[in-house]
């Protein structure tokens, strides 16, 4: 695992014991698939092809890729897909800011 890489898990550790010392352990509901939200599929589907889109034309983002993957997240129901689905959206998010600390790193 590079620095960077371990850098920002590091700082999602730490605001992740922010969250439970603010809030405490919560199990709340996952709220996601077609029941909880009767457009998630449509959305992801249009996130997949807006993402497609944009790297065909050459304009492609991170933004477009983490939607992508946030929305399919959002659409899947079955927890074992679910936990895929949100593993592969952290990890665009962790790529993400890793390419944010390339851009602004000042040594």
């Amino acid at each position: 695992m590079s620095e960077a890489t371990e850098r920002v898990l590091r700082d999602i550790a730490r605001e992740r014991e922010a969250q439970d010392a603010l809030f405490g352990q919560q199990d709340l509901p996952n709220g996601t698939g077609p029941e909880f939200s009767p457009g998630a599929v449509a959305y992801a589907n249009a996130y997949r092809a807006a993402c497609d889109a944009a790297f065909l034309t050459g304009h492609g983002t991170y933004r477009h890729v983490f939607l992508e993957e946030v929305f399919e997240a959002l659409a899947e129901a079955d927890p074992a897909k679910l936990r895929a689905e949100l593993v592969q959206a952290v990890a665009v998010g962790v790529k993400w800011i890793e390419a944010i600390d390339r851009r602004t790193r000042s040594d």
